[in-house]
């Protein structure tokens, strides 16, 4: 009996990387994903060892319609099966610094890797599926329960995937489940200030921020639960109950 099958989009580095560590020690090959060229973190490098997990990178562009809809193909002609697991990690965020910078536009870029392309991943992955079905988890952000008055276009987008988790798992059942996790602040950026991710964490309900280990828990909770679609775990430890005005690098600096 061959190895269930993940493709995992953004995984060769940071949370991509390690939800893709956690699948290769349950069991699953890897279909990682990059957007150009790159070497796998080391952790996740280990990971696949242990884990005698059969993998390969695919470098595909999110934002190209056309590499989009040839990254399925490639993943099942490579692995000579069908995709059991699709997580859509990979996203684009980027806040318009520019005065003369287009919100139209900026709206349509972070729609198009954000949205668009896991739409249509689903949608192959949905096509192809072989007898025992498959899964799909979207990895979404905490803002969408309460979002702040930051970097709006990709707030934007990140709803718009969790309304379309839940559309899809409307039109893809019985054969696909469709579920989404929806982390928190988990791995800062060097844009933080010495302790402040100290005070951020005790902002929390839970007086505490996720790691990325928690993030591929929840990822892994629903690539195996059969009872579940259309469902949204929050990772974050309770902000999305509190509620931020800002973007988490605004505050307690």
């Amino acid at each position: 009996m061959s190895r269930p099958l993940a493709l995992v989009t953004g995984s060769w580095r940071r949370i991509g990387a390690a939800i893709a560590a956690r699948l290769a020690e349950d069991g699953y090959d890897l279909a990682l994903h990059a957007g150009h060229e790159a070497q796998p973190e080391p952790d996740l490098v280990a990971a696949l060892e242990r884990g005698r997990a059969a993998h390969h990178l695919f470098v595909a562009d999110l934002d190209d319609p056309a590499a989009v809809a040839r990254l399925p193909e490639r993943v099942t002609a490579h692995f000579d099966r069908p995709i059991d697991l699709l997580v859509n990690n990979a996203s684009r965020f980027q806040a318009i610094t520019t005065a003369d910078a287009s919100p139209y536009h900026d709206l349509l870029a972070h729609i198009g890797v954000n949205v668009a392309a896991p739409f249509a991943l689903a949608c192959a992955v949905a096509r192809g599926a072989g007898e025992g079905g498959a899964a799909v988890v979207n990895i979404l952000d905490q803002r969408i329960a309460q979002p702040p008055r930051d970097q709006i276009a990709y707030t934007l987008s990140k709803q718009a995937l969790a309304e379309a988790t839940r559309t899809l798992a409307i039109a893809l059942a019985p054969r696909v489940r469709v579920n989404g996790v929806a982390p928190g602040l988990t791995m800062p950026t060097p844009d933080y200030t010495p302790g402040q991710i100290d005070r951020l964490a005790q902002a929390m309900p839970l007086g505490r921020l996720p790691a990325p280990e928690d993030v591929a828990d929840a990822v892994a909770y629903l690539a195996r639960a059969r009872a579940v679609t259309g469902g949204t775990i929050f990772v974050d430890g309770g902000a999305n109950l509190a509620g931020f005005e800002r973007d988490f690098v605004h505050l307690m600096r």
